[in-house]
């Protein structure tokens, strides 16, 4: 048994003249929680529906608990649980006939978890689908999920319409489901505060498709955000090979780096900043994110 749960291998993919990856690679160890995190355009989505084999790439494989994704076996289906986008299929059901309808498809079904979830929306097991919110829609989704307990999940927007409410609802859930044995998650949202708690790794992916993995502690601890005071720069700060990105505000520079300070510090000298200002300021994970791919 191979011991990732994805395998991206030299993945090529464009719309048109518009590329999304080239050459990319990635791997989502099994048992790990791996959040994919990246500015809108970069292919987050593309490469789930690749990876579910909704998708067929121009060049490159792809592997999904060992199958190939252009071929997943039932087999391998019924093993992964997949939100995409928040999507309910056959929302012309009622709460009770989906859990009912599902729940024949996969040996570990366990009902109690999607009640427990979908019961908190207050809503009557004959209530429709289709005439709830996006969010509500999005619950019945997760609770279908848990109740399926699959061995890979992949969770693409898990956050999209949920209150904070039940986000950390979800994310307390999440934590039960992952101590259940050696489960794999491999997801995104735009709600980059929620994952501090339960996230293992996160694959930083910029356009063209190149990625960065690290474990999340690991780029808590040495992406850095520094500050520059306008008094002390003489101009604009300039691209560097330490400097991953550089903010300019009213009265100061915010720089983005994997580097130290002394480094940091040599960098703006060479360049004819006064660097003994510089001031090193904590961030948050959604902060360290804005700041690795930019505001814009």
């Amino acid at each position: 048994m191979s011991s990732s749960a994805i395998d991206v291998r030299n993945l090529h993919h464009r719309y048109g003249a518009r590329i999304i990856y080239e050459q990319l690679s990635l791997q989502v160890p099994r048992g790990k929680v791996v959040a994919l995190l990246g500015k809108n355009g970069v292919g987050k989505t593309t490469l789930i529906k690749i990876l579910m084999g909704f998708l067929t790439p121009r060049a490159g494989r792809c592997t999904v608990l060992g199958d190939p994704s252009h071929a997943l076996r039932p087999a391998t289906r019924r093993q992964v649980g997949l939100l995409f986008e928040g999507h309910v299929a056959y929302d012309f059901m009622t709460i009770a006939q989906i859990e009912r309808f599902h729940a024949p498809f996969y040996p570990r079904w366990r009902k109690e978890l999607y009640y427990e979830l979908v019961g908190r929306l207050g809503l009557p097991e004959h209530h429709v689908i289709a005439r709830m919110s996006e969010g509500q829609r999005s619950q019945v989704v997760l609770g279908l999920l848990m109740a399926q307990q699959p061995d890979l999940l992949i969770l693409d927007d898990y956050s999209m319409g949920l209150d904070a409410g039940y986000r950390r609802l979800f994310v307390d859930l999440m934590v039960e489901y992952l101590a259940g044995g050696d489960r794999t998650v491999f997801l995104t949202s735009h709600v980059i505060q929620d994952m501090e708690r339960f996230v293992d790794d996160i694959i930083l992916l910029e356009r063209g498709g190149v990625a960065r993995h690290c474990a999340l502690k690991d780029f808590l601890c040495q992406f850095h955000r520094h500050v520059l005071p306008k008094t002390a720069a003489r101009g604009p700060v300039q691209a560097a090979a330490c400097i991953k990105n550089a903010e300019e505000h009213a009265g100061h520079w915010d720089l983005f780096s994997f580097a130290d300070g002394h480094t940091l510090a040599a960098a703006l000298a060479d360049q004819g900043h006064d660097p003994c200002a510089l001031q090193q300021m904590p961030m948050s994970l959604e902060d360290a994110f804005i700041g690795y791919t930019g505001r814009y």
